[in-house]
């Protein structure tokens, strides 16, 4: 790690505390923080008033030219400009050079990976181990709730409502939005909560606890899940195994959602998705499904 000058250690300690007042979940802070020290490194001791749109875009072409996904870059993008933008509302600089910068484009039509019905109980019965309960609600919230790795993350105990079968969800853009839970998912959920971990401090909130007393991180729930998909898919031969994680549930649940005849803006609603546009992305067909509409169709001459 590079010596940081004094110009960008006042810049990263006011976009931390621009992020924390503006709600930003400890989660996206350390993302947008990681990606800023990045950039920041590659201006070798620039001032960051001498920063043009040029350097911007260099540094963007650089992680592309290492391999990064279209979306990661997008994202590398999305954390300078906010870092830009909030050191102008805190009246440190007078301009934004990554304004005005082009997305990549990205793979908009591509079909999400995802699990049917059949597979996706077979991955919830290789849920397996000590925390077998906890890891059993997490990975139902996710596949029949549509949460995010990061919603289920943020979720306290309080946001649970016992009586409507509902839960408060705190959502990407800082929304929030109830969830209706599946009758069959609420004994799932309540044997969790009841067999819940003690946490290490005596006012901890969170739903799920880790093993260490602490709410269970991003990073443990996506290795629970790695875990999981690697027990589930033990006999597929390696080349044959399919790029599963846990985000993939959630693309599961959309497409249950919409087989089930479940119209767009409801699914839109559940996903919390701000656009339509993202939820379309969901309405991929099987070949199957193709074929049988066809032959339905009837040639009358």
């Amino acid at each position: 790690m590079n010596e940081w000058s004094e110009d960008y250690e006042e810049g990263l300690e006011a976009f931390l505390i621009w992020m924390k007042d503006a709600g930003y979940t400890p989660y996206t802070q350390k993302s947008y923080l990681v990606d800023v020290k990045q950039f920041l490194e590659s201006l070798n001791g620039k001032k960051l008033e001498s920063v043009k749109k040029l350097h911007v875009i260099s540094f963007l072409t650089s992680v592309r030219e290492r391999g990064v996904s279209d979306a990661t870059r997008n994202r590398k993008h999305a954390s300078i400009n906010c870092f830009f933008k909030a050191l102008i509302e805190l009246e440190l600089l007078l301009t934004n050079p990554a304004a005005g910068i082009k997305k990549s484009k990205t793979e908009i039509n591509r079909e999400p990976v995802y699990l049917d019905e059949g597979d996706l109980g077979r991955f919830l019965s290789s849920i397996d181990g000590k925390y077998k309960g906890r890891n059993l609600a997490v990975f139902l919230l996710m596949s029949y709730m549509g949460l995010r790795v990061g919603e289920v993350h943020t979720l306290n105990l309080s946001d649970y409502n016992v009586e409507r079968h509902s839960l408060r969800v705190f959502g990407k853009g800082r929304k929030w939005r109830n969830v209706p839970i599946p009758e069959d998912v609420v004994p799932f959920l309540d044997l969790a909560i009841e067999e819940r971990l003690n946490p290490w401090r005596s006012k901890e909130e969170a739903m799920f606890i880790s093993q260490k007393g602490r709410r269970l991180s991003i990073r443990g729930i996506q290795q629970i899940a790695a875990d999981t998909f690697d027990r589930f898919q033990r006999d597929v031969p390696a080349a044959q195994r399919r790029p599963y994680s846990s985000h993939k549930l959630r693309h599961s649940f959309a497409t249950m959602l919409l087989r089930k005849g479940a119209d767009l803006r409801t699914v839109q609603e559940l996903l919390g998705h701000s656009s339509i546009q993202t939820t379309t992305v969901y309405t991929h067909i099987t070949s199957r499904e193709k074929e049988e509409a066809m032959s339905k169709l009837q040639v009358q001459i």
